[in-house]
């Protein structure tokens, strides 16, 4: 089996793949943000009866909070999100003078609908989620920065060592972008939110995706050393098809806990178990199809010989 030899096919699937959540993600908004993004205030509210997603949703536009966002996390569990509630207004001896809008809000939903056995409440400010949004972009940049000096220094004894770097940072953002893309398509049709912890399975994602890139760009290492095949293309088939077994072994026993995670976890960790489910498959294909493949193109100068193509013959 010659992957190396297929690049071009693998080229072409990851662009299907990518593409049309690049196109979700230009059209505003690209994602759709959770609090800690957007700011905001959420409620979390478990009812001692059951009661219907529209009862919640009637109850919370009556208050004043018609753009809230009511969904169903259980039989009589509820996640409110709004915009930022105000805190109750006290007198120099903390004395409530007028109640603040939480308990305003979560009192009319015990009294008009059922009782309330639990309630989580959450709020945070514009100038936060700015802040967020702003540490979690340079996390990326640092990371990318970092693992293409760490796999250049790693790989000096090869030629062209940067070269390896830079393919496999490629391969990293590859599999970023894929998990955005996807998350801006379902939070277009099934309202998934990023949120914190997201960004803990993107940068999860991001780890990952260089481990399994750098145990393949080892294995090439060992052959291009020990000379076991006549040329480049040739060893990265070998080395691919060396660590195809290992790598698809750690992630299917990988993706098993993260399955179990997804089916009894729970609604407040479905935006990373989802992050991981996405980034653990892409992270696997990106080390062999774009990383591994992208090395071999670029040595080959497959890019040169592409634009050559292109342009037109000259006259006569």
């Amino acid at each position: 089996m010659n992957l190396v030899r297929k690049r071009y096919w693998l080229f072409l699937f990851s662009l299907l793949v990518t593409i049309p959540g690049l196109v979700s993600l230009a059209i505003p908004p690209g994602l759709r943000a959770g609090i800690e993004f957007a700011g905001g205030s959420s409620l979390t509210v478990e009812f001692a009866q059951p009661v219907s997603e529209g009862q919640v949703r009637d109850q919370v536009a009556a208050l004043g909070y018609p753009e809230a966002i009511v969904q169903r996390l259980g039989d009589s569990s509820y996640f409110i999100q709004t915009r930022t509630l105000r805190e109750a207004r006290l007198d120099p001896l903390g004395n409530v003078l007028e109640p603040g809008e939480r308990e305003r809000l979560q009192g009319a939903l015990e009294q008009n609908l059922a009782p309330i056995e639990t309630a989580e409440f959450a709020s945070v400010s514009p100038l936060v989620a700015r802040e967020t949004v702003r540490n979690a972009t340079i996390a990326v940049v640092a990371a990318s920065i970092a693992i293409l000096l760490y796999i250049a220094w790693a790989f000096r004894s090869l030629p062209n060592p940067f070269r390896y770097g830079v393919c496999a940072v490629i391969a990293m953002l590859h599999d970023v972008l894929v998990v955005l893309g996807l998350f801006s398509i379902l939070g277009r049709f099934m309202n998934i939110e990023v949120n914190a912890m997201f960004i803990t399975g993107v940068l999860t994602v991001v780890g990952y995706s260089v481990n399994d890139t750098v145990v393949v760009f080892d294995r090439i290492r060992e052959n291009l050393t020990r000379q076991v095949a006549e040329d480049l293309p040739a060893t990265v088939n070998v080395s691919i098809l060396e660590t195809l077994g290992r790598s698809l072994n750690t992630a299917m026993t990988t993706l098993f806990v993260v399955v179990a995670l997804l089916l009894f976890g729970g609604p407040s960790i479905l935006v990373l178990v989802l992050s991981l489910l996405i980034g653990i498959a892409t992270g696997t294909y990106s080390s062999i199809a774009i990383a591994s493949a992208l090395l071999v193109s670029w040595e080959s100068h497959d890019l040169g010989r592409f634009w050559r193509r292109l342009r037109p013959a000259p006259a006569g």
